[in-house]
């Protein structure tokens, strides 16, 4: 029983830690396509939801 709540005493202070981050606005965490090329994908074609994010960019220029 001691094992489980250190355990969960150090899960909840992480979880806590976290929450701490995102409320003071650090950035999200963010995939890496497998840590290729430094964090560059080379992509063959473009996601909908990326090619919509470009599109509305491209307008407010």
């Amino acid at each position: 029983m001691t094992y489980f709540l250190i355990t969960f005493a150090f899960m909840l202070l992480v979880i806590v830690i976290m929450a701490i981050g995102v409320i003071f606005g650090r950035k999200a965490i963010k995939g890496s396509c497998g840590g290729a090329n430094n964090g560059n994908c080379i992509c063959v074609e473009k996601c909908d939801k990326r090619k919509k994010l470009e599109a509305e960019t491209e307008g407010k220029l």
